[in-house]
């Protein structure tokens, strides 16, 4: 099991109880079943960011706390130097950095996303909120509404996120791009 899937799925569990919510309760708060839930806390499936983002804005907390564990003190700005992001890994074909996890209550997430090539079909999630994303580097396939998109570097797409989503590397190269999520 990945260990910061682990500790991500620990400080879920401990929010629930914190807030003594049964795993029912918190399946209904996030439209996720119950089995969902269980698998998310015990860490042995992968987290969606979706799912995380749910979370933070219905029990208004900030989403870089759940990742990291560390709570944000900065209220004025908070600067985050190249390559110095908190870094996710959920799994082996994304890696998130968190461009300001270190700013009480953002208003958007800001992400820097690393996508690895893969022969994975796309998974695709939704949250709610906007999305804008930035192709920085490499080839990205774009699934939205079951349309595909091509984006090259320097493209970008803005979208209700609420629709279902997802990417894929192209050309087995890496892929990295800025990804912007409001709440």
């Amino acid at each position: 099991m990945n260990e910061q899937i682990k500790q991500i799925a620990e400080r879920l569990k401990g929010l629930r109880d914190s807030l003594e919510l049964s795993t029912e309760e918190m399946a209904a708060h996030s439209n996720r079943t119950p089995d969902e839930i269980r698998r998310y806390e015990t860490g042995e499936t992968d987290i969606p960011m979706s799912f995380l983002f749910d979370v933070a804005q219905h029990f208004n907390i900030d989403t870089s706390t759940l990742i990291s564990g560390e709570e944000p003190r900065m209220k004025t700005y908070f600067l985050t130097r190249y390559g110095k992001g908190k870094s996710v890994e959920r799994n082996k074909a994304y890696k998130y950095q968190d461009l300001a996890s270190g700013y009480v209550h953002p208003n958007v997430e800001p992400f820097e996303v690393t996508v690895e090539p893969n022969d994975r079909a796309i998974h695709l999630n939704s949250h709610e909120g906007e999305e804008f994303n930035y192709v920085l580097e490499g080839r990205l396939l774009f699934r939205i509404n079951n349309k595909d998109l091509i984006l090259n570097p320097g493209d970008s797409i803005y979208f209700d996120s609420s629709n279902p989503h997802g990417m894929k590397a192209l050309d087995n190269t890496q892929v990295k791009f800025l990804a912007i999520i409001n709440k």
